[in-house]
């Protein structure tokens, strides 16, 4: 699945802070999934873009909340910047078994 920002599909808006832009970007791939069929336990691959790693451990505590064991595999990149200006991005990769 291509990245995902932290941006409400309805309005287009941005959340506000990094905590609040990871959950709504886990929302969005949450919905995409179900729209194909799958679900979050289906994912087997993320990545997360940050634009300051000094976020890592905030994101971190949001994702824990979206995955279980097994967890899926995950890099982390720091980036220069995202689109309109986010602060977090997040890609996955979804397989059936």
């Amino acid at each position: 699945m291509s990245g995902q920002l932290g941006m409400d599909p309805e309005t287009g808006n941005l959340a506000e802070g990094v905590e609040a832009q990871a959950k709504r970007a886990l929302e969005n791939i949450a919905a995409i999934l179900e729209a194909a069929g799958l679900e979050m336990k289906d994912v087997v691959k993320v990545t997360i873009f940050l634009t300051d790693m000094g976020d890592f451990p905030k994101v971190n505590e949001v994702y824990a909340g979206y995955f279980s064991e097994p967890w899926p595999a995950r890099a982390c990149v720091a980036v220069a910047g995202l689109p309109k200006g986010a602060l977090v991005e997040i890609e996955c990769i979804a397989a059936l078994d």
